[in-house]
């Protein structure tokens, strides 16, 4: 049996965003746990997949400096509840349960949280979240996206996804509406360009 809060966790862990008493404890879960090492080992196969499908991008000059100037800008800032990431890390973690950093959509129970940006091959990280029985409305892609859900369930074109399932969409499709009825977790790979990665940022 594997709880939603594992489940997480190990999306987590094959990330390497667990702090080292939190990659403890799980691993220590994971020994004694076969179903939880089966979903670990499918989720590294499909992050390797996610990682090998981003073709590399190299954003517009005006992007590029957009992007810049918004960054100079938040550096300036003082310190807010949402995590400020290094110009340059070597490393950097966000634990599963850290709320900070979840921006409320325009969508009622929709959130997204940005967790990396790659900038010299033009794509970011994200977490997604739909609440129980949330509805994202039809909508049209201007660039790719990568999507592995971790927790609970998304009906994406008529096809339900359940944790360790992944989706891609290349620019110019659509969807129409996606749902959750329980409420889900997804990580997905988007460009800078993105309109949720934008929204991500400001």
């Amino acid at each position: 049996m594997i709880s939603e809060r594992q489940q997480e966790e190990a999306s987590l862990y094959v990330l390497g965003a667990l702090t080292a008493a939190e990659k403890e404890t799980f691993e220590a879960a994971l020994r004694g746990n076969p179903a939880l090492r089966d979903l670990v080992a499918g989720l590294e196969r499909t992050t390797a997949l996610m990682a090998r499908a981003v073709p590399p991008a190299t954003p517009p000059p005006e992007l590029r400096d957009r992007i810049l100037r918004r960054v100079e800008e938040e550096e300036s800032r003082p310190l807010s509840a949402s995590p400020v990431m290094p110009t340059n890390p070597a490393f950097f973690f966000v634990a599963a349960a850290d709320p900070t950093g979840w921006k409320q959509l325009p969508v009622p129970g929709a959130f997204i949280k940005l967790l990396s940006l790659d900038r010299e091959r033009g794509f970011a990280l994200l977490l997604g979240k739909l609440g129980r029985g949330v509805r994202y409305p039809a909508h049209a892609h201007q660039t790719a996206e990568d999507i592995l859900l971790l927790t609970g369930d998304l009906t994406i074109a008529g096809r339900r996804l359940g944790p360790g399932d992944f989706h891609h969409c290349d620019a110019g499709t659509s969807h129409p509406v996606n749902y959750s009825d329980d409420g889900c977790t997804l990580l997905a790979v988007l460009s800078l360009d993105n309109e949720l990665t934008q929204f991500a940022m400001s």
